[in-house]
């Protein structure tokens, strides 16, 4: 049973991982991503190989570094236990440019696993999420008049105490005196009636203002953070291992929306990586659910489910948007309208999407001319017409009705 462990340790070294164990100032982890996870897991589970976890308990380490390094040279050499590797899996395993240090590397992080890194791996996760307040808000004016009409009166309440403490040590009695507070305030308002006059249309005013922003704000949706089906990262997939944001998203640059993946194109890595580094198996053990995949035998089942994701990002029926024209045209990375989602783990929408929003884009955003040769009559005329000034996207009709309602 242990010759089977070794012939598939050498085809761990293929795809990705999460590095996390360093022996000898070698990240065992990232040479196993790099190099092993086409074929294996670091767990006990099987992928198209054994899992590999503390694979150095089961073979010895001289045994393991021939083999990695020239399967079939062991297997001439006579080996039984390497004829026995491959008689019961008959792959041939190249011949692997790796030191013995990289490979002891490897050796220690199947044993030793990665824990520590999937503990700071949701710090990190913890501590990036959280979203700073912010001082100023609609409602600051408010607080700051509150704050000084409430000031005025206590120095007017206290300069009265004060009046009448004066006038009761001097033996003069006055009517005001005995007024109640509310009696005062009417008898003081009546004095003082155009700072009354004044404070009330500053609250009007504001009141309008408020209340308009209130309405401005029907519809935009800027923040929202749906929680979604399967507790999908970008900040793994996106930012820490590179993946290109139209590998996924293939329509962004062919078509007018960028499109949901389908739970396939998510097996084009997680048939191979079955635990992840912060959720383990939890999470991709949905997406096997979804498509009634089996991970133990590599086989798909006949009652596939879709995937219920919540759509983040939604523009109103009346507005038309193609991703294509901004992409492949206009060259906009998707960062511009996205935020950087390569450092969220959790996708919100990150612009308002309000009409004022993308107006005042078309009227900075300068047209890319470079390498639109489709285009290229079009820009010679806008060069003329416009010499010596920078072309926006508004001189070439941004700001027209009907190029995005009609």
């Amino acid at each position: 049973m242990y010759n089977k462990w070794a012939i598939f340790l050498f085809l761990c070294l293929s795809i990705a991982f999460k590095p996390n164990i360093a022996v000898a100032g070698l990240d065992g982890s990232k040479i196993f991503k790099q190099n092993c996870t086409a074929c294996h897991t670091a767990t006990d589970a099987k992928l198209i190989g054994p899992g590999l976890k503390g694979i150095s308990t089961r073979r010895k380490e001289p045994w393991l570094l021939k083999w990695i390094k020239d399967s079939q040279a062991l297997i001439k050499s006579g080996d039984a236990d390497a004829k026995a590797v491959f008689n019961e899996y008959q792959v041939q395993m190249p011949p692997q440019n790796l030191s013995d240090e990289e490979i002891k590397a490897v050796l220690t992080y199947l044993t030793v696993g990665d824990a520590a890194a999937d503990k700071k791996a949701v710090t990190t996760t913890a501590v990036t999420t959280e979203t700073p307040s912010s001082f100023l808000s609609d409602s600051t004016l408010t607080y700051v008049l509150l704050v000084v009409i409430i000031f005025l009166i206590l120095i007017i309440y206290a300069l009265k105490n004060a009046k009448k403490a004066i006038k009761l040590a001097a033996g003069i009695i006055d009517a005001a005196d005995n007024m109640s507070s509310v009696q005062c305030a009417k008898v003081w308002m009546t004095g003082h009636k155009k700072f009354v006059a004044v404070v009330v249309i500053i609250f009007v005013l504001f009141g309008v203002r408020s209340g308009w922003n209130a309405l401005l704000g029907i519809g935009v949706s800027q923040g929202y953070t749906p929680e979604q089906p399967i507790k999908f990262s970008h900040k793994i997939h996106a930012g820490q291992n590179g993946i290109d944001c139209q590998y996924c998203h293939s329509g962004a640059s062919k078509g007018k929306t960028s499109g949901i993946p389908s739970a396939n194109v998510c097996m084009n890595c997680h048939k191979y990586i079955q635990e992840g580094s912060v959720t383990g198996k939890v999470e991709i053990a949905k997406i096997y659910k979804a498509l009634d995949y089996d991970p133990a035998t590599g086989k798909y089942g006949n009652k596939p489910s879709p995937i219920q994701w919540v759509r983040i990002h939604n523009l109103p029926d009346l507005a038309y948007f193609n991703h294509s024209q901004h992409v492949k045209v206009g060259k906009i990375v998707c960062q511009e309208c996205h935020g950087k989602v390569e450092e969220m783990d959790v996708v919100e929408q990150y612009a308002p999407l309000t009409m004022g929003w993308c107006i005042n884009c078309h009227r900075t955003t300068e047209v890319k001319m470079e390498g639109n040769d489709y285009y290229q009559n079009l820009h010679t005329k806008l060069a003329e017409k416009y010499k010596g000034q920078k072309i926006t996207v508004d001189k070439i009709g941004g700001l027209d009705c009907a190029k995005c309602h009609y």
